[in-house]
């Protein structure tokens, strides 16, 4: 009997196996993973447009300065160091009739434009009102987390397909960076096109393309910035209820797992998990040096090479390595590896910000042909650094249940949304400190020379300083392809015993 036993046992494990392996290592499918990244094409609208404009509309139209606003981004970045664990550990701890993470997607995603929206709201009264704009860009922050550590987490959750996980990530990136061509390429010059103040035809730089456009930096533009922005909401909250409605969740927590989340898992991953540990480290150096562009990117374009009229074209060239080249990158990766797929792409982003560096030159201010250039490598470097980085999250979170036997993957998105917030204050807060501190004057129609240089040192070179930081960090991180290999089977084996159990 006792025979008979083991050998059904086995057989049962064995068929456990197989249908953890047949669910959780799922293809997913192209409808699948062009809904999961309209998630992120959703959020860039939203938190990519505050976060590339809301520092120039405060400033400028807004009227408030420049060290004050700094002071904002930083304050709310230090109440998401409590809060964040607090939602990933919420997250973690329950789940709905139509999913664990989809939900949320929805039930944060309708304030999260809302707040958005009120942000640029044109109501003379309030402007200038340093309170106000903490408020509400406090609350954003707060309701931005329960979208994106959900949605994070939400990646894990569809399957553990080493080559599904890839293919996701890319048709993510490259729906993440059509909303980056709608954001630094579009928005701005729809908002110039909207301003009254001084239009007149203006060449966009789009192969002679002319249009007449108006100065967005004075406060006669607050009506042009706010609708337009509503308009993105708009299509920002579409897309999140797509990404709810066309997604599967097939790996998650057991009942078992759900129940035994505690706040202090928190540490206990900062603790154990070092994968974790050196991935947040590259992903804060990698929002942080990209936050510096994208804040200082319209002071840039508006005064050190007075050509924000061309912001669209070159935008446009900017965003086509994002939305036609991240179908290549596992392609690169294995011909580079995978340590190797990010030196390249970060040593492509520190030439195109020394070409950067090359058109901030007196003499060479209008020439398009070295804007197009510098810009097209700089962002096909950045892009995918940044972008194939969130490829890696999913077996740190495999590695995280190996080590502990639960599966925090809210609590670890929560943990690397930490990083990305703390690269995003610091990328938001440091310039215009910077730039404060060089005399940068919001009210002046030229800069002074000492203004401009604090320009350059934000978007050239402390980012390029940043990305060699970046290469160093990622050169310690641990786990190889087949470690990832080895931790699936691990876990195969630990579901099916679980399954087993039942």
């Amino acid at each position: 009997m006792g025979l008979m036993e083991s050998t059904v046992k086995q057989m049962n494990n064995s068929e456990n196996t197989h249908n953890i392996q047949e669910n959780e290592y799922r293809e997913v499918g192209l409808a699948e993973r062009i809904g999961y990244g309209l998630g992120d094409f959703a959020q860039n609208l939203v938190f990519g447009t505050v976060g590339g404009f809301l520092a120039l509309y405060l400033t400028t139209v807004n009227a408030i300065g420049t060290a004050a606003a700094g002071f904002i981004f930083l304050f709310v970045r230090i109440v998401n160091v409590v809060w964040d664990p607090m939602v990933g550990t919420y997250v973690d701890k329950r789940t709905f009739k139509s999913g664990k993470y989809r939900p949320w997607l929805l039930y944060a995603g309708i304030p999260l434009v809302i707040l958005s929206a009120m942000l640029f709201i044109p109501i003379p009264a309030i402007r200038g009102s340093v309170t106000v704009a903490f408020i509400t860009y406090l609350l954003l922050d707060l309701v931005y987390s329960l979208v994106n550590i959900p949605y994070g987490s939400l990646n894990a959750s569809l399957t553990r397909n080493p080559q599904s996980v890839d293919k996701i990530t890319t048709t993510r990136m490259m729906l993440s960076n059509v909303a980056n061509l709608m954001v630094y390429t579009l928005f701005p010059m729809f908002v110039q096109m909207a301003a009254p103040k001084d239009r007149e035809l203006k060449d966009t730089g789009f192969f002679g393309l002319k249009l007449n456009m108006g100065t967005y930096t004075d406060a006669s533009a607050g009506n042009a910035w706010f609708w337009i922005f509503m308009v993105y909401m708009v299509i920002g909250a579409i897309a999140l209820f797509a990404c709810y409605r066309l997604t599967k969740e097939t790996v998650v927590a057991t009942a078992e797992q759900t129940a035994q989340v505690k706040a202090y898992d928190l540490f206990v991953e900062l603790k154990h998990n070092k994968p974790l540990v050196i991935l947040g480290l590259f992903f804060m150096l990698s929002f942080t040096f990209m936050f510096f562009m994208n804040t200082v990117n319209g002071f840039f374009n508006q005064y050190t090479v007075n050509h924000s009229d061309w912001m669209g074209a070159v935008g446009l060239i900017a965003s086509i390595p994002g939305i036609l080249f991240p179908v290549f990158w596992p392609k690169v990766k294995h011909i580079f590896g995978k340590k190797g797929f990010f030196y390249f792409f970060l040593g492509m982003f520190i030439v195109g910000e020394l070409l950067t560096w090359v058109w901030s030159l007196e003499g060479m201010h209008d020439s398009l042909a070295l804007a197009y250039v510098a810009t097209f490598i700089k962002q096909w470097g950045l892009t995918s650094a940044t972008g194939f980085m969130w490829a890696l999250v999913p077996e740190v979170v495999s590695y995280g249940e190996m080590k502990s036997g639960k599966r925090n993957a809210a609590i670890i998105n929560a943990i690397m949304g930490l990083f990305f917030k703390i690269g995003f204050t610091l990328g938001g807060a440091i310039p215009l400190w910077v730039l404060a501190a060089y005399g940068f004057d919001g009210n002046a129609v030229k800069q002074t020379a000492s203004a401009l240089s604090g320009i350059n040192l934000t978007a050239i070179w402390i980012p390029i300083a940043l990305a060699i930081v970046a290469m160093i960090v990622m050169a310690l991180y641990p786990l190889s392809d087949k470690d990832v290999r080895d931790i699936n089977k691990k876990l195969d084996a630990f579901r099916a015993k679980a399954k087993a159990a039942e």
